[in-house]
């Protein structure tokens, strides 16, 4: 690799161009939108992660159930229309 004066970049230059470009990215991330995220999140107490464990724990019981009616319907109720009520 050459850089615009023609001269070749050592091994160490090239890296070190790699690394100012990631690093700027990260520092485009601490003023950004995702910054203000981060430093307004906290620890929750022990009562916000109580309530939140029991409304996923609620709310992966409704999929639960709602897949397993689904489950009864595809291997109960739709055999017995095509056979039994239409016959075939």
């Amino acid at each position: 690799m050459s850089d615009e004066k023609g001269e070749k970049k050592s091994f160490e230059d090239i890296v070190q161009d790699k690394q100012d470009v990631i690093e700027a990215q990260f520092r485009k991330v601490s003023r950004g939108s995702w910054a203000r995220i981060i430093r307004m999140a906290r620890k929750p107490t022990p009562q916000e992660f109580k309530q939140t464990s029991i409304i996923c724990g609620i709310g992966l019981f409704i999929l639960g159930l709602i897949g397993f009616i689904i489950l009864l319907i595809m291997d109960d109720f739709i055999p017995w229309i095509i056979h039994d009520i239409f016959g075939i």
